[in-house]
């Protein structure tokens, strides 16, 4: 399983979403049919264009309650100020990817922030 995970500023557009995830996928040599879901937290549920992203992709977007979120939060490679006092986690993008993918998950490398958009790609131990 491969999850995008997503943070963003709010009013971002589908556009933005979308070249983030391009962004951090190709960093890792993937493209975007390699992705299994997109996910977030739960402050940003009616955040649109993430939702519209998914929609473009023919992807579920998975959203994190905040205890879950919480409990991914120490496996994080970046850190945020701003995540952190607002989320409560050091990396929506990172931490939502995390606690999609579940138990025995890593991240490709720390997210990529492109403008208003971070993307992380988060991957279970039995992805390739």
């Amino acid at each position: 399983m491969m999850v995008a995970g997503i943070g963003s500023r709010k009013g971002v557009s589908v556009e933005d979403v979308l070249a983030a995830i391009e962004t951090a996928l190709e960093t890792h040599g993937l493209t975007m049919t390699a992705l299994s879901a997109l996910a977030t937290a739960e402050f940003k549920k009616d955040e649109e264009a993430i939702a519209a992203a998914g929609r473009v992709l023919s992807l579920p977007v998975i959203v994190v309650d905040d205890a879950t979120l919480q409990a991914a939060s120490s496996d994080t490679l970046s850190h945020s100020d701003l995540s952190q006092d607002v989320a409560g986690t050091p990396s929506v993008s990172e931490a939502s990817a995390l606690a999609v993918v579940g138990k025995g998950a890593r991240l490709l490398g720390p997210r990529t922030v492109l403008g208003p958009v971070t993307c992380a790609i988060a991957i279970s131990g039995d992805a390739p």
